[in-house]
C-alpha cells in the first residue's frame, strides 16, 4: 500500500455546523458574539453556547419546570453572589442548595465587604495581620467578629424552637436579615430567599464559621438548640418528585452538586442540567463526574438535555445569565 493511503486514509463526508468564529472587522457588540458564534466556536465556548440554548429552553417552559440551583461557598466568596442573588429576587429558580460558606459569607457581605487581593502572598504573614485569603479574595478577621455579634442573638430566637432544619434555619436567617440589616441586604441571596420563599437547604451547615458560632453558643449558653438534618433531606426529595418538570444548574462540585441530583433519583432523573466546573472526572469524584455519569445512576434522565462546561465560574456564570435574561 502507498504509504500517502496510510498517512491520508480516505475521508467519508460528513455535515453539521461550521467551525467559525466572528470576523472582528465587523461591527459586532459582545452580545452579538456569544450569541452568534459561541455555538461555532468550538472547545468550551460552543458548551457555553448549549448552555445558553438550555437555559432559555428551560425559561420558556418555566411553569412546568422546577430549576434548583446548587453552588459552592467560594461562589458566594467572589462577585457571583449578586448574580445569584439577581436570579432569587426575580423567581428565576426554585430551590438553593450550597455549604455553609454560602449561607454565612452572603449575611457578612452586608456587614462588611470583601477586599481584593492577591494570589502570591505569604500566608504566615496574612495570619499575623488577621486576614483570611480564599483565592485572591481577602477577608479580614472583623468581619467574623462582626457576625458574631448577630449570631449569638439569632440563635437566642431560635432556642423556642429547639429543634429546627437547615432551610428553617436560612429561612429564619433571611426574616432576621429583614428586621436588623439596612439597605445593603438587597443584594443578599438569603434576603431575597426569604422574600420569594425559595427555600435554601444546607446539609453541612455547621461546615464553616455558623458551626463555631454555634459552638460557642451551645457550650457558653447550655443551649439545647438542634439542628434537623432528616427532615430536610424529606422537603428536598419531594420537591423534586412532586414537579412536573426539573432542571439542575450547578456551580461547582461537592455536597449541593450531589444533594440535588439525588433527589431527582427519586424522580427518574433530571430533564435539564447545566454543570460549570473546573473538576476532572478520571479520580472518580462526584465534583468531576460528567452528566452521563449521573445518567448511570438515574440521576440524570435518559432523554436529558445536558452540557457540562469545563471552566471558570466566575468567568462563564456571568455571561452565561447575562445571555439568557438580558
Amino acid at each position: 500500500m502507498d504509504p500517502k493511503d496510510i498517512v491520508l486514509k480516505k475521508s467519508e463526508e460528513i455535515k453539521g455546523v461550521k467551525i467559525e468564529g466572528p470576523w472582528l472587522e465587523e461591527d459586532l457588540s459582545l452580545d452579538e458574539i456569544i450569541k452568534k458564534y459561541y455555538l461555532k466556536i468550538g472547545f468550551q465556548a460552543t458548551h457555553l453556547g448549549k448552555a445558553i440554548e438550555i437555559w432559555k429552553k428551560i425559561e420558556s417552559r418555566r411553569d412546568k419546570v422546577r430549576v434548583f440551583l446548587g453552588y459552592t461557598s467560594n461562589m458566594v466568596s467572589s462577585g457571583l453572589r449578586e448574580v445569584i442573588a439577581y436570579l432569587v429576587k426575580n423567581k428565576k429558580v426554585d430551590v438553593i442548595v450550597t455549604t455553609a460558606g454560602g449561607v454565612e459569607e452572603d449575611f457578612i457581605k452586608c456587614l462588611k465587604p470583601f477586599i481584593l487581593g492577591k494570589w502570591n502572598v505569604d500566608g504566615r504573614e496574612l495570619r499575623e495581620k488577621g486576614i483570611n485569603r480564599i483565592g485572591n479574595i481577602f477577608v479580614p478577621n472583623d468581619r467574623y467578629i462582626e457576625f458574631e455579634k448577630y449570631m449569638m442573638e439569632f440563635f437566642s430566637l431560635l432556642e423556642d424552637k429547639k429543634i429546627v432544619s437547615s432551610s428553617e434555619f436560612c429561612y429564619k436567617l433571611g426574616e432576621f436579615m429583614d428586621k436588623k440589616l439596612g439597605k445593603e441586604k438587597e443584594k443578599s441571596i438569603i434576603y431575597w430567599a426569604y422574600k420569594n420563599n425559595i427555600p435554601i437547604f444546607c446539609p453541612a451547615i455547621t461546615d464553616g464559621s455558623i458551626g463555631d458560632m454555634l459552638y460557642f453558643y451551645k457550650k457558653y449558653n447550655k443551649s439545647e438548640l438542634k439542628i434537623d438534618i432528616a427532615e430536610d433531606i424529606v422537603k428536598l426529595n419531594d420537591l423534586a418528585i412532586d414537579a412536573e418538570e426539573t432542571a439542575c444548574i450547578v456551580l461547582g462540585g461537592s455536597l449541593p452538586k450531589h444533594s440535588i441530583i439525588n433527589a431527582n433519583l427519586f424522580r427518574e432523573g433530571a430533564d435539564y442540567a447545566i454543570y460549570i466546573t473546573t473538576a476532572l472526572p478520571w479520580d472518580g469524584s462526584l465534583s468531576g463526574a460528567p452528566p452521563e455519569e449521573g445518567m448511570s445512576w438515574g440521576k440524570i434522565g435518559k432523554e436529558a438535555d445536558y452540557v457540562e462546561i469545563w471552566g471558570d465560574a466566575t468567568i462563564i456564570f456571568p455571561i452565561l445569565v447575562y445571555c439568557v435574561f438580558k
